[in-house]
């Protein structure tokens, strides 16, 4: 029964993942427009988004200061978002620390919270795929992503893994249909950006996104 479940799962995953949201969007040429170059990254488990800290659509310093982290003090260009449950999050720096009960706990319900990373021109790859956007675009991925942060009378600033990162608490309920990956779908689809409708796992997300092409 449970493999049949899990089994039912993953396909559902697929063909939710395949079912385009924003039909119409083409990705803009950034040869004959002004675009905004954002990255979408996977570790195979999880995505984020990264964006550049400052452009005239968004300056993310006074939502993610570096002040925040512990390496504060570096020349970063990059913030990269992601969402997913509280005590998972918390409690999984590395894959080797996965408890079975906390993912259990998750896939059932569980408080969100932001994981912001600060990096230095981060390079594009395979699992790191660049994505444009046009201005107004990208204005509507950084209002919904701001829009996710708790509010200040209640939000509370966590550790992060390494000494460039950081956690927040942040809005929405973790929960088997509303997982991290599809966290990133959303707010790439209220971007705009073609994407598919269901997406809980990583594979789901990426596909929709060019691959990288390294110069020759």
């Amino acid at each position: 029964m449970l493999i049949a479940a899990m089994v039912l799962f993953a396909l559902s995953g697929w063909i939710g993942s395949s079912i385009p949201r924003n039909t119409s969007w083409t990705e803009p040429d950034p040869t004959t427009e002004r675009t905004i170059a954002i990255l979408v990254g996977t570790n195979g488990i999880h995505t984020e988004i990264a964006m550049p800290i400052i452009t005239p659509e968004q300056d993310w310093r006074g939502i993610f200061p570096a002040s925040d982290i512990i390496a504060s003090s570096r020349d970063y260009t990059h913030v990269a978002v992601s969402w997913g449950e509280r005590r998972f999050f918390l409690e999984t720096p590395t894959w080797f620390d996965v408890n079975p009960v906390t993912v259990v706990r998750a896939m059932f319900g569980g408080e969100g919270v932001l994981h912001v990373a600060h990096y230095v021109r981060p390079a594009p790859s395979s699992d790191y795929r660049v994505m444009h956007l046009r201005p107004a675009e990208y204005r509507a991925l950084a209002a919904a992503i701001s829009a996710q942060i708790a509010p200040a009378e209640t939000r509370e600033v966590l550790p992060g893994y390494d000494t460039h990162d950081v956690f927040y608490t942040a809005r929405g309920t973790y929960h088997l249909g509303n997982t991290c990956n599809q966290w990133t779908s959303d707010q790439l689809a209220t971007a705009g950006a073609k994407i598919g409708v269901w997406s809980p796992f990583p594979g789901g997300v990426m596909k929709w996104i060019a691959d990288f092409e390294p110069a020759r």
